[in-house]
């Protein structure tokens, strides 16, 4: 799907929205939410707060932009990995998907807590739904077309596998050392979706 080339200028405010997006980061891990402000923000990523204003109304709305590009990075790697294994077989499809959803929920394990530790105060919960229903669909289109034959719903089986990954990444946000528990977790997440899958074609895979 070709997309239209931006102009000079929407290059421009692109770039000007990731450098106030990052700086918000920055500002959240550095000061944490009660002492983010937009002047602090707009300081670390050298723009004037009316130009950060041109954007974002107040600091709610810069942290929801920030949770829905890190949101939206997490789906772009699902569907990437949705887009890579069609046709494959199923359990090489959902250790795919399993490592992709990590390698992107996890690449900044600091951004990820943060980011989650804010999410119920900026509406956080419909962002997440209105996100994670694209990948849903994704999802269920690569398991509909497995090697094997699905002896369920397609979307039911995405919906139980998405709703498990997303409870054991909110699992590693949580713990004291999340930057220590991926790879356990990681097995053990694979562990729990295979056996499932198991239970989902219409003929017993080994």
């Amino acid at each position: 799907m070709l997309h239209p080339r931006k102009t000079p200028v929407q290059a421009r405010s692109a770039v000007t929205v990731d450098a106030i997006l990052d700086a918000t980061i920055q500002v959240l891990l550095a000061c944490g939410k009660e002492r983010l402000t937009t002047t602090l923000v707009a300081r670390r990523a050298g723009v004037s707060i009316g130009t950060l204003y041109q954007y974002f109304p107040n600091k709610s709305a810069l942290l929801q932009a920030c949770l829905r590009r890190h949101m939206d990075e997490v789906r772009q790697a699902v569907d990437n990995a949705c887009e890579q294994n069609r046709g494959a077989a199923l359990m090489d499809m959902s250790t795919s998907l399993i490592d992709a959803f990590l390698a992107a929920k996890m690449r900044s394990v600091k951004t990820s807590a943060a980011l989650y530790a804010v999410s119920s105060d900026i509406e956080g919960a419909a962002i997440a739904k209105a996100v994670g229903a694209r990948s849903l669909r994704s999802i269920a289109a690569l398991f509909a077309t497995a090697k094997e034959r699905l002896a369920k719903d397609p979307e039911l089986v995405a919906s139980v596998v998405a709703a498990t990954l997303n409870g054991i990444s909110r699992r590693v946000l949580e713990s004291k050392f999340p930057q220590h528990e991926v790879d356990i977790l990681r097995d053990e997440l694979i562990v729990l979706v295979h056996a499932y899958l198991r239970t989902c074609t219409a003929s017993p895979l080994a």
